[in-house]
């Protein structure tokens, strides 16, 4: 595995985020899911690696609440859209003019969003996504927080157990993570229409978290679709995604 070069910036409002750089050449943001890191999503199964050999730079921010980054607690550090600012702060941060985006999960609804926010990469690829995933938090979102305030005495007690293993192995603060589902916005359709980016939607033949991924490439006047192995957990790291990805990246 690559061996990331590790750094911090202040965010927008102060809060440090932790960024993993690998590799010289074309920038390439990696955007981790939800309960993960960015060492996590694309370092570990090797998509990072693979990104590197392919002649990228690979720039892998964890995001608020997540990894080695901040993980503040207090409701008016996470307003709507908290992440998509993120990464507009990332980018002027770095002075990139011209770079790529890639989100996993929570990391592809927040590239829409910080795309519909104005952030202006030449190529977006958006993985384990589906068009209600992006459009609305709804019952997955109240799963999640139901399961982060209730463990085994969830609705789901197999979901609530396991959300807070999770938790307990990557190290996160619960109200943190409560702060990521506060944050979310709505997107509606048109504002998919009206993105201008080149878009792939790579999901898991067996992914059903998010909706539709065929619904959401429909909506995107520039977007493909691949699918890969796996489900939603399995895809994530399967060597088709980083592969489809890079394909779709050195064109």
């Amino acid at each position: 595995m690559t061996e990331p070069q590790t750094t911090r910036f202040q965010s927008f409002d102060g809060v440090e985020i932790a960024v993993h750089t690998a590799g010289a050449g074309r920038p390439v943001v990696l955007l981790h899911g939800f309960f993960s890191s960015g060492q996590q999503n694309w370092f570990l199964p090797g998509h990072a690696d693979r990104l590197v050999g392919a002649g990228f730079q690979v720039i892998a921010p964890d995001l608020r609440g997540h990894g080695q980054s901040g993980a503040p607690v207090a409701p008016e550090a996470w307003p709507q859209d908290v992440l998509a600012k993120d990464q507009a702060a990332l980018i002027a941060h770095l002075g990139l003019k011209d770079f790529d985006l890639v989100g996993y999960s929570l990391g592809a609804r927040t590239s829409v969003r910080a795309v519909i926010g104005g952030l202006r990469p030449r190529r977006m690829a958006l993985g384990g996504m589906g068009a209600s995933g992006v459009m609305a938090a709804g019952a997955r979102a109240a799963m999640f927080e139901d399961s982060i305030r209730n463990g085994a005495n969830a609705k789901d007690p197999r979901a609530g157990k396991f959300i807070q293993a999770l938790m307990a192995e990557m190290g996160l603060n619960p109200q943190a993570m409560l702060g990521v589902l506060a944050a979310f916005q709505e997107t509606a359709a048109e504002e998919i229409r009206a993105i201008p980016t080149p878009t792939l939607v790579v999901c898991g033949d067996a992914d059903r978290d998010n909706g539709s991924p065929h619904e959401l490439t429909e909506l995107l006047p520039h977007g493909e679709l691949v699918i890969v192995p796996g489900d939603h957990r399995a895809a994530a790291s399967t060597p088709e995604l980083g592969e489809a990805v890079v394909s779709f990246l050195t064109r």
